[in-house]
């Protein structure tokens, strides 16, 4: 699926919301504290087996993330400190949740490879702008091509966990300890996809 990919496609959805939240005043990182703090508070609910309000959270975890880059570049308030700290918050949020309903839901082993092939799946975008010098930025957003490779990354993960997060409080037999194996699989074989296009474009690169 890619949805980051399709991020200027998908600007027409939330972009007015972040706009009017610019107009509150609230300083773009204190949006992204409280992405943190909403995201870390469904890692408690999802370790407590409360499904749905984790998925809530999440959610609103997930917009605001999206909303605290629109509120920055709304009013000029983009710096280098902020991109980073959204990119930390990010991936604390991605293994909490991931480890909490790893945990609770289905196995340590299974929180252990969720976590690891979710971190993968990200940091192998910033050692690929290290090594192989991806630089140029658009709107405070590094551009290479890594961004529309792969078909599962950190978008598709909470639409998948909120959907079996809702499965699980139903008769459905497939629920979150499905999910999270689910999540873990297709994140893994994205993975992939991205260490195979790097080795395809760059394998036989010597120095």
């Amino acid at each position: 699926m890619n949805l980051t990919s399709k991020r200027e496609a998908l600007k027409k959805f939330y972009y007015p919301l972040g706009e009017t939240l610019a107009r509150t005043g609230l300083p773009p990182n204190f949006i992204t504290l409280l992405s943190l703090f909403l995201g870390s508070i469904a890692a408690y609910f999802y370790f407590h087996h409360k499904a749905l309000t984790g998925a809530v959270l999440l959610a609103l975890s997930g917009l605001f993330d999206l909303l605290d880059g629109v509120v920055a570049r709304t009013t000029g308030k983009t710096s280098k400190f902020g991109a980073v700290f959204d990119w930390i918050t990010d991936k604390w949020t991605d293994g909490f949740v991931l480890g909490a309903i790893g945990f609770a839901y289905a196995s340590p082993f299974v929180a252990i490879t969720a976590i690891t092939v979710s971190m993968l799946h990200s940091f192998i975008k910033p050692v690929a702008y290290a090594e192989i010098g991806y630089t140029e930025k658009k709107k405070g957003k590094i551009i290479d091509p890594l961004e529309s490779v792969g078909f599962f990354g950190r978008p598709e993960t909470h639409i998948t966990i909120i959907l079996f997060s809702i499965l699980e409080r139903t008769p459905f037999p497939l629920g979150l300890s499905f999910g999270i194996k689910l999540v873990a699989l297709l994140t893994l074989l994205s993975l992939l996809m991205r260490i195979f296009y790097l080795y395809k474009k760059y394998g036989r690169e010597y120095e």
